[in-house]
């Protein structure tokens, strides 16, 4: 069993930055993909950015170029530092964990979410 927590949240005004972090423990696992996703009303959950263990990194269009994720294998964290913030970047924001554990395979693990307001 993974468990995942997030920090950082909250309100900001547009043009303005925010960071994100999550982190995940469990024991005999392995944190391999490690990734930030966001679901806005009316919307589907969509992903914002993830990161492989080598520190390959993927982001939605929408978002390349305003927001970084890093991550720290060693403490398995996962932190997305946002910028230049937009109405439109106003979500519910979940990290999300792929986890190896050699009895149960790969799976997936969540965060409870974290909100972000992006408003003057």
């Amino acid at each position: 069993q993974v468990h995942v927590v997030e920090s950082g949240g909250g309100l900001v005004q547009p043009g303005g930055s925010m960071r994100l972090s999550c982190e995940a423990s469990g024991s005999w696992v392995t944190m391999n993909l490690m990734a930030w996703y966001r679901q806005s009303p009316g919307k589907g959950r969509e992903l914002v950015a993830r990161i492989t263990r080598e520190g390959r990194t993927n982001y939605m269009e929408a978002v390349e170029g305003r927001f970084t994720i890093s991550r720290d294998s060693a403490r398995n964290t996962v932190d997305l530092q946002m910028t230049s913030l937009k109405p439109e970047d106003t979500a519910v924001y979940y990290c999300n964990v792929n986890a190896y554990n050699w009895q149960t395979g790969s799976k997936d693990y969540w965060g409870q979410g974290t909100q972000v307001t992006v408003s003057s």
